[in-house]
């Protein structure tokens, strides 16, 4: 058994984003499957990240990729759960992907789609679709522009809903790539993976590329993997920090506001107070009785007497 994994994230972007003719074909092949279009031409923006993953200061590994009709897509292989809620983390991807467009001097008519395509080994969505396009819609569906419209869209494949023990001879295209990607370290020890790689073309350009990854240049891999992670743990670490230290300061804030308005109520009330009783003697001096000015206030007869006569 091999050490080449394609779950890990460096392997993934090493394989599909490195700048050369066999990983933009596999990396063609790989959009044509799973967005289900054809694809002629593409381009890898940041394909400098495969280089040297020791310099990368960004924990994201994402292959941001363009099309040749210039739509983009933010490709991830996402396999580590971390603190933040991944889905409302990948529609933010979405929205900066889409932002990112020069629209100066241009109608919104000529923004391009932007894709955030994201592979996960988990099970997010609650139906048993292994890949699902989620775009702009209402409560009843309904979508906010037409579909040959719409120009965002989050495409997730959830590998944990393969059925690994079906028979090779009824998945279908996307299928096999995702049994390939969660067994491809087994190689030939493996008996559909053996099975593909002698007989599926795509399989066998996904073959090559990993094979290209030496145990040396694995174990190079999995030292940078481990130096990115540590320092995204560590990242997310001083978040929690500062996210405790932004919540201490936001209650003392509320502590001085909570003590600032006991005073100003205490100010009111005894304000207030003054102002009843100056009402009270005046309506005694203009000839009012007791009983008649306890209709107006709160005091009862004795109370007010006692009050004229302090």
């Amino acid at each position: 058994m091999r050490s080449a994994n394609l779950l890990n994230d460096f392997a993934f972007k090493y394989v599909f984003g490195e700048d050369c003719k066999e990983a933009n074909d596999a990396l063609k092949s790989l959009l044509t499957v799973f967005l289900e279009r054809k694809v002629n031409h593409v381009v890898v923006k940041n394909s400098e990240m495969v280089k040297d993953f020791s310099k990368m200061k960004n924990p994201r590994l994402d292959l941001l990729v363009e099309f040749d009709d210039r739509t983009m897509v933010d490709l991830e292989m996402q396999l580590r759960q971390t603190q933040d809620y991944l889905p409302i983390r990948f529609s933010y991807y979405l929205a900066r992907l889409h932002g990112s467009q020069q629209l100066e001097g241009k109608y919104y008519k000529q923004l391009k789609e932007t894709i955030v395509l994201v592979f996960f080994n988990v099970n997010l969505i609650e139906n048993d679709r292994m890949c699902n396009t989620f775009t702009l819609k209402n409560e009843d569906g309904l979508p906010f522009v037409k579909e040959t419209e719409d120009r965002m869209k989050i495409r997730t494949v959830e590998m944990a809903k393969l059925d690994v023990d079906k028979p090779l001879e009824e998945m279908n295209e996307q299928e096999k790539m995702i049994y390939y990607f969660l067994n491809c370290h087994k190689g030939m020890e493996d008996s559909k993976i053996k099975v593909m790689i002698e007989s599926d073309g795509v399989i066998q350009m996904l073959e090559k590329r990993v094979e290209t990854i030496s145990d040396d240049g694995w174990k190079k891999i999995i030292e940078d993997f481990r130096k990115l992670h540590e320092n995204e743990e560590r990242m997310e670490r001083q978040l929690e920090i500062e996210e405790l230290q932004k919540t201490k300061e936001d209650v003392r804030k509320a502590q001085e506001e909570l003590q600032q308005a006991q005073v100003e109520f205490q100010q009111a009330q005894e304000e207030a107070d003054k102002k009843v009783e100056q009402m009270i003697y005046k309506m005694y001096e203009d000839g009012f009785s007791f009983e008649q000015i306890s209709n107006y206030c709160s005091l009862s007869v004795d109370e007010l007497k006692s009050l004229i006569k302090s």
